[in-house]
């Protein structure tokens, strides 16, 4: 057998013994006298519908397992493929098990976030506050999540966000956008905060 089909074998036998434990898992024990490990690494994949995925560890000792019970005092179900995650995890009899997460950074996915996506969406129109937004004035973008579809602008020498929505960008013919670029921006007050109805390329 070669080395690649030997371990596509291998990870195929963990997700199946995975699959087994989780069966009878439940939410994860805590107070077991178990030694827990602090462990960073990338989400490697995530499957929604079976509520288990594994995170690839910065620190070793093969993939952590991660079951969405976990995640519930974070309010999700699911972690997208990329996102940067920090927990604590125990040495079971299959390998490393995420017992707590202690935190995780979503700007870094590169895979779909499905809790985002299952929930209702609260339509905003931006173009609607066009009549509420203030002149042209010169802002830079904070950081955009194109799986998102948004992100955040900021004015100079004003760390307050701006929001704005792919939708926004795409209308102005924007397509390639990239962290501190410059823009001209029309911003109204949304519901949550200020939002961008307008951009425009600052050149």
């Amino acid at each position: 057998m070669s080395r690649a089909a030997a371990a596509a074998a291998a990870e195929a036998a963990l997700i199946g013994r995975a699959g087994g434990a989780l069966a009878g898992a439940g939410s994860a024990p805590s107070g077991d006298g178990q030694t827990l490990e602090r462990h960073t690494g990338t989400v490697k994949w995530f499957d929604a519908t079976r509520g288990f995925g594994f995170i690839v560890s910065e620190q070793g000792g093969g993939d952590i397992l991660v079951h969405f019970s976990v995640l519930r005092d974070h309010g999700r179900r699911s972690l997208p493929e990329g996102a940067r995650v920090e927990c604590l995890a125990a040495h079971r009899d299959r390998g490393l098990q995420a017992r707590q997460i202690l935190s995780f950074d979503l700007s870094t996915a590169i895979g779909p976030d499905h809790d985002l996506l299952a929930r209702p969406r609260e339509r905003v129109d931006p173009v609607a506050l066009a009549d509420q937004a203030g002149p042209p004035e010169p802002v830079r973008v904070k950081w955009f999540n194109r799986l998102k579809g948004y992100g955040f602008l900021v004015r100079d020498g004003d760390d307050g966000d701006i929001f704005v929505h792919m939708e926004t960008f795409r209308r102005a013919g924007i397509l390639d956008i990239q962290p501190d670029q410059r823009l001209i921006a029309r911003i109204a007050d949304g519901r949550k905060g200020p939002l961008a109805v307008q951009v425009d390329p600052a050149d």
